[in-house]
């Protein structure tokens, strides 16, 4: 029995740390949605305390496995895909220093100090990875916008708590590289082959740079320009978009990677929040609200499917 724990833990993958980032998303979005409704729920505030001990638990957990197996960790950092992934800690610490600045603001100034110092950190080390590993297109895919949103995210979790010139300069880096990648990515999605089955739920991460990056530039400036519009526009495009695609996506088989779902969708829940609270436009409410209630239903479908695979023992296994 314990060979075989010890195998599971060995095989634990960075990648769950995206259900974190989808969970407390949702939790942040419950709440702005309560505060534009004028209601008192409080869904929001449980939501968040349960994903904090949850994100610890995976703490814990990845960070024994970094000492008993360093060398799959080191696999896992060297992987051209996985790589990604491993900004989802800071962006997870970004989140729920968003999600508790309502409720516990010493934690929530800690979380975002934490987050935005490995979030750097990070960014430095994935470009690096970029410029001088020998990356092959086919490996490139949507996952690789995740160490981008991190930087637009630093200024929703910052302002109020670090230097407005240190927002900025999170926020400069992920709206310069977020247009850059979007066109290497859509380049290889239309001229090379479909992505595999476990990686077409990445798809849903075109949603989070414009999306975030809305509320991010609002943060930093207060109110509503045409460049938010566009940010805004851009990312409910693209919501619709992959709607109308959701044949595809529903006969994609489970795989972790479908937690890639629902913290783009959480994210557009949030900024239509926004643009409502910036236009008092009733149909952005009803707007936020619908799609306040696809992210949750995504959300619990998702958290099902991977509670059954867990207990099937499906789930931190060696990969085929």
């Amino acid at each position: 029995m314990q060979v075989i724990e010890t195998s599971r833990m060995q095989y634990f993958p960075v990648t769950l740390f995206s259900t974190v980032m989808g969970m407390a998303g949702l939790g942040i979005a419950f709440d702005r949605y309560d505060h534009l409704a004028g209601a008192d729920i409080g869904v929001g505030k449980y939501i968040i305390y349960a994903v904090f001990l949850w994100f610890c638990f995976l703490s814990v957990i990845y960070i024994i496995k970094f000492f008993r197996y360093p060398e799959d960790v080191r696999q896992e950092f060297n992987h051209p895909v996985k790589i990604n992934f491993f900004p989802s800690v800071s962006i997870s610490m970004l989140l729920l220093s968003i999600g508790f600045s309502s409720y516990a603001p010493k934690l929530a100034t800690v979380l975002c100090y934490s987050g935005a110092g490995l979030q750097i950190i990070f960014t430095y080390i994935v470009i690096n990875i970029w410029f001088f590993k020998d990356m092959k297109l086919q490996t490139i895919n949507p996952a690789w916008f995740i160490p981008v949103v991190g930087t637009i995210l630093v200024p929703v979790a910052g302002k109020g708590i670090l230097h407005d010139d240190i927002l900025w300069f999170f926020f400069s880096i992920g709206i310069v590289l977020w247009p850059i990648l979007y066109t290497l990515i859509k380049y290889r999605l239309i001229f090379h082959e479909p992505l595999p089955a476990k990686f077409m739920p990445t798809k849903f991460i075109f949603i989070a740079p414009p999306a975030i990056g809305f509320v991010s530039y609002f943060k930093l400036t207060g109110g509503l320009d045409p460049f938010g519009k566009i940010l805004y526009f851009f990312a409910l495009f693209t919501t619709i978009m992959l709607f109308t695609m959701i044949k595809r996506f529903y006969a994609v088989p489970y795989f972790v990677s479908w937690w890639a779902y629902t913290f783009p969708l959480d994210a557009i829940t949030i900024a239509t929040a926004v643009m409502y609270h910036l236009t008092g436009n009733p149909f952005y409410k009803y707007l936020a609200g619908f799609f306040l209630v696809t992210a949750t239903l995504v959300i619990i479908s998702v958290l099902l499917f991977t509670i059954l695979n867990a207990l099937k023992k499906n789930i931190c296994i060696p990969e085929s």
